[in-house]
């Protein structure tokens, strides 16, 4: 239910603006009650930054899962494979419907004002996941965070600009290792 709800919801946002879409529409769009939807959604915003619930806890899992790799060895891994996947969580996808989304996403200073509350999520798990309940840890989770949404802004943007995922595979690899060798010069405890 959650998926069909946001898949109408942005679907219309996409079409016509998201300030310019109301709940009640939505709601008709997806063919359940306002009561019902807010139950899902307990704000406009979540309509769309629903896709991102999938990936509040995804760094956290890629520490937990490491094996014998330091956090920030299987974080660089994690990103570099996603970047060569071209994922869209790393900004490096130019099919259509990303960049639309992204357009929506970065376009609309209420979604990205919700999108804060997701990263401060996702920091705390990341935190959780290196374990230690410290500020050293949360200070660390920030920054690797930061970097990768930095690294994922600048390929949206450059995609945004009409280059293709392609082409920028090798200078989005480049800046994502000169990014993790930064990190791990400075957070050494867990590189």
């Amino acid at each position: 239910m959650y998926a069909a709800i946001s898949e109408a919801a942005i679907a219309l946002f996409l079409e016509r603006g998201f300030d310019k879409v109301s709940v009640a529409e939505v709601a008709a769009a997806a063919e359940v009650s306002k009561p019902t939807l807010f139950r899902y959604f307990p704000a406009k915003e979540d309509l769309v930054l629903h896709r991102f619930a999938d990936h509040e806890d995804e760094a956290a899992r890629v520490v937990a899962a490491r094996g014998d790799r330091s956090p920030l060895r299987a974080l660089r891994d994690h990103f570099l494979a996603g970047l060569d996947r071209h994922d869209p969580v790393t900004g490096l996808s130019d099919h259509p419907a990303v960049l639309a989304f992204h357009r929506l996403l970065y376009g609309t200073p209420s979604l990205v004002g919700g999108l804060y509350a997701y990263q401060e999520r996702a920091e705390a798990a990341l935190a959780d996941a290196l374990g230690e309940a410290s500020l050293d840890a949360r200070l660390a989770a920030a920054q690797i965070l930061a970097a990768q949404r930095v690294l994922a802004l600048e390929n949206w943007r450059r995609i945004a600009a009409g280059e293709t995922a392609a082409a920028l595979l090798p200078r989005a690899r480049d800046e994502a290792e000169r990014a993790f060798d930064h990190l791990g010069a400075g957070l050494t405890r867990y590189a």
